[in-house]
């Protein structure tokens, strides 16, 4: 869509991206959120850490990519992510 219009479609998706994901402080009282949540602990350390993998140099990803599989991904780990889709979970094409 057009940048910058956060209004375009109306859909809850672009208002939540834009509150939570966009917005500095939305997106710093979100993780707070998640972080301080029951349940939710894991999803706020999986989004730091994926923030984290994004700053990460070329050659370092392989091992960061295996790493955050096996702390968020593998059922029964402590940090497991049971809430993401297959798909979610899929390794990136391309």
């Amino acid at each position: 869509g057009p940048a910058g219009g956060h209004t375009q479609d109306g859909g809850q998706d672009t208002s939540f991206r834009w509150q939570c994901v966009e917005q500095p402080i939305g997106k710093l009282l979100f993780q707070r959120f998640l972080e301080g949540a029951p349940g939710f602990a894991a999803a706020g350390a999986l989004w730091a850490e994926l923030e984290a993998f994004e700053q990460c140099e070329e050659g370092e990803r392989a091992e960061a990519a295996n790493k955050l599989r096996g702390r968020f991904f593998t059922p029964g780990g402590a940090e497991h992510c049971g809430f993401l889709s297959a798909t979610a979970m899929a390794p990136p094409t391309g």
